[in-house]
């Protein structure tokens, strides 16, 4: 770029500036710097900078009110904020209101250039766009989504993006990743966030059913409709409809849904009425939708009318940097609720459970949490307490693992050896495949890879036990 770009940087700490600027300081790159947020307002409107990157915590108004500010003075200028204790909330606001980006300050020597760079060019290409304007007001929210990874902090990034909009969303991922949480957090900081949120498990609603629920009914249409009932897009007129387990949705509803995407129209069950719903879809599921596309289970026409942006949860073991705060809130929460003491984690226990892979993601930590906080002997949780793992059994220094299984087959074992010599059709190796293959199963709570790895098998010779055995339906995960 032919044009010397500059870039003005507030922060309260000198030293950080002389580092930002030894870092982006060049030739063709002039770096300004402020320590308070005024005085950086005032540089921002004398200099016009090409990129303003400022720390969230300032004085005498923070950063937040320093990119209102800046935006109100240019719509298009670009921002970037960066703090060493982001929250969910200060990431989600800071991209509602226009932010480039956001960054964590610990990731600084490995993003700070990256980010600025494509700033710099963003302006380039962007000096006549026009951008969104800032909603004024920062309202004050608990924070629910809970993460400071890479992973998660793009998420934020996302819902602060989309948050403004009407655009359809599909948050995809696996169970237990927090998407209704997603969608939540999407709602509240929309302009509908006055109106009503509704949720409703396509899954969890006999089919014969979900259309009475989605729609609503008029008395008489069917055996048991003694009154009329109002449906979940009349419930959430003006506000957010979330559709979870989309993917599950029968094919004669997806039809009915796509209609009401395209005009907002629909009837009532046995009504003869065409009622209009203002409702904002946004949609979850945890499978692929482009298989189920491509197999006919769901429609083509409403997978792109749902996928106008599509936000993707990473599973838990994929951002384990996050185990130890998400297992932090867990127990305040369980404190809160059950108006008891906060326990804390000993360095062990959180080893324990940043070793863990996590088949059943967040929701599977926050159960484990409340198990752990039920069978704590003391106020410091030890990886005794923690319901998986090297744990031993209370009292008798051996192997969570092992007692159990001895005790089980060691019965079994002598009472099948009595009945063999009886019957000579008792089948002994067979009879302890199954039981030990169950077992592994219920220990690793359905995890096939630790299951495997318990048995000293592979995965394909478990999952071939598994159905030559018919133990599926026994399988009991929490």
């Amino acid at each position: 770029m032919d044009k010397q770009q500059t870039i003005l940087v507030v922060d309260p700490e000198t030293d950080f500036l002389e580092w930002v600027q030894h870092q982006l300081g060049s030739a063709t790159t002039k770096v300004i710097t402020a320590t308070t947020s005024d005085a950086g307002f005032k540089a921002f409107c004398r200099e016009l900078p090409d990129v303003l990157l400022a720390e969230t915590h300032l004085s005498p108004f923070n950063g937040l009110d320093l990119l209102v500010k800046v935006r109100q003075r240019d719509p298009n200028a670009i921002v970037v904020l960066m703090s060493g204790f982001g929250t969910t909330q200060s990431v989600i606001e800071s991209m509602k209101l226009g932010a480039f980006d956001f960054i964590r300050k610990e990731t600084l020597p490995f993003t700070l250039k990256v980010v600025i760079d494509a700033a710099l060019k963003a302006q380039a290409e962007m000096k006549s766009a026009t951008t969104f304007k800032p909603q004024l007001t920062v309202e004050e929210h608990q924070d629910s989504i809970v993460g400071k990874s890479v992973a998660m902090q793009q998420v934020f990034k996302m819902v602060g993006r989309v948050a403004h909009s009407e655009a359809p969303v599909m948050i995809t991922g696996e169970s237990g990743t927090g998407k209704e949480l997603v969608a939540r957090a999407i709602h509240h900081y929309s302009g509908r966030n006055a109106k009503a949120f509704v949720a409703i498990n396509c899954a969890a609603i006999p089919e014969q059913l979900l259309e009475s629920e989605l729609f609503g009914h008029e008395k008489g249409s069917f055996t048991g409709a003694v009154g009329m009932r109002i449906g979940r897009f009349e419930q959430s007129h003006g506000g957010t409809l979330f559709l979870d387990e989309i993917g599950d949705m029968p094919l004669a509803l997806q039809g009915k849904i796509l209609r009401v995407l395209q005009d907002g129209e629909f009837s009532r069950v046995g009504g003869n009425t065409t009622l209009k719903a203002d409702v904002r879809i946004v949609a979850a599921t945890n499978k692929n939708l482009e298989q189920e596309v491509a197999r006919k289970t769901f429609r083509e026409d409403l997978f792109y009318r749902l996928n106008v942006v599509r936000i993707q949860l990473p599973p838990l073991r994929q951002r384990i940097e996050d185990v130890r705060l998400l297992a932090e809130y867990f127990l305040q929460k369980v404190a809160v609720q059950k108006l008891l003491p906060r326990l804390q984690l000993s360095e062990e226990a959180v080893r324990v459970l940043e070793t863990h892979d996590w088949p059943g993601n967040v929701r599977e930590l926050e159960n484990t949490i409340q198990r752990a906080c039920v069978l704590a002997t003391s106020d410091l949780l030890t990886p005794r307490d923690i319901p998986f793992g090297p744990a031993e059994v209370a009292g008798t220094g051996a192997p969570a693992t092992a007692a159990p299984v001895a005790q089980t087959t060691e019965s079994a074992i002598e009472v099948l050896l009595k009945a063999a010599q009886v019957d000579p059709d008792v089948q002994l190796l067979p009879w302890l495949e199954r039981e030990f293959t169950l077992y592994a199963m219920k220990a690793t709570k359905g995890n096939q890879v630790r299951a495997a790895k318990l048995l000293g098998i592979t995965r394909a010779t478990l999952r071939k036990r598994i159905e030559r055995f018919g133990i599926t339906k026994e399988l009991t995960i929490s």
